[in-house]
């Protein structure tokens, strides 16, 4: 059986400069291990939903996120509020 490559994306969202949250990166295999790896070193929390993330592996780098996403990617970041909020944890 073929393993399957693994996929990330990172959201960026700054409401002072932002009109909505943005795409800062993505990547299938190693690039993806790589943007993972880097969440993790910065203490960046990782949301697993392999769905939003094929989409939005399908935008450009610094691409807007698409209305329709806007409440799959409001969930994801009302899950950091969250996080940030217990303050700092073990890994996610």
């Amino acid at each position: 059986m073929k393993k399957e490559k693994i996929m990330a994306a990172a959201v960026e969202y700054d409401p002072a400069r932002d009109a909505a949250p943005r795409l800062t990166a993505k990547g299938r295999g190693l690039v993806a291990e790589k943007i993972i790896e880097a969440a993790r070193k910065h203490d960046i929390p990782i949301q697993n939903d392999a769905g939003l993330v094929q989409i939005l592996c399908r935008l450009d780098i610094d691409e807007r996120i698409p209305v329709e996403l806007y409440r799959a990617v409001a969930e994801i970041l009302a899950f950091i509020y969250r996080l940030n909020q217990q303050g700092p944890s073990d890994g996610v």
